[in-house]
């Protein structure tokens, strides 16, 4: 029965990675909260724009941890993505954590059929079987590595399915999967690997909350789309 119930599963995730980015035609905006230990401290807003076959992203996230007053960690970043056919044309996004730039310039290469990156923390190739690492795409749930939207670097991940559980935000109930994404790697530093809680609404194709712990506990939430 195991056996079974796996295959299902991924049969299934299989059909919904196909018809991925048909799933946001009726998206125009996705408003998520940013919470530290359950303090609102920021937000991460997404925009679609279409255009025929064409679907830009634009991603908009700011944040501000505080701590007696004083600022000790803070981030604000743009980053725009350009799907053809829900394929990944290009992305871009200029960052600034804590008055440091950082960026990623990426582009699909027709000649190579890769992902040419140029990035504050990694230049050269990679497989577009890669996805950005925004909340926005369930497809982060589908791959075995994501490249970040902050930075350009590649991270090889395992996501594993815990559950389908309930869950309240805002007010509202929604029935939802719950998954685990972790660093492939665990030997690398614990500032450096992916260590998340998703959980996913298949009936509007959205993740609706992800947790984690680094300094305290993050929480983001989806708070309205429209």
């Amino acid at each position: 029965m195991k056996k079974i119930f796996i295959l299902i599963f991924f049969l299934t995730y299989s059909v919904i990675s196909n018809a991925h980015m048909a799933h946001y035609n009726k998206f125009n905006k996705i408003e998520m909260e940013i919470l530290r230990d359950g303090e609102v401290i920021g937000y991460n807003f997404y925009f679609f724009k279409r255009d025929g076959d064409k679907i830009v992203v634009t991603n908009q996230i700011k944040l501000t941890v505080k701590l007696f007053g004083a600022k000790i960690f803070e981030i604000e970043g743009y980053g725009e993505e350009k799907y053809i056919k829900d394929k990944l044309i290009s992305f871009n996004s200029k960052t600034l954590q804590n008055d440091k730039k950082k960026y990623v310039d990426l582009r699909y290469n027709k000649q190579t059929d890769k992902f040419d990156i140029q990035g504050s923390s990694y230049n050269g190739e990679a497989s577009i079987n890669n996805v950005i690492g925004n909340w926005w795409s369930h497809k982060i749930l589908q791959t075995d590595s994501q490249i970040s939207p902050v930075s350009g670097s590649i991270k090889e991940q395992i996501v594993t399915f815990i559950g389908k559980e309930k869950i309240e935000l805002y007010g509202k109930t929604y029935e939802v999967e719950h998954f685990k994404l972790t660093s492939k790697d665990m030997s690398l530093p614990k500032d450096k690997r992916l260590n998340f809680d998703i959980w996913f609404d298949r009936k509007n194709s959205l993740i609706l909350k992800v947790s984690y712990s680094r300094l305290g506990n993050w929480e983001y939430k989806v708070k309205s789309f429209e």
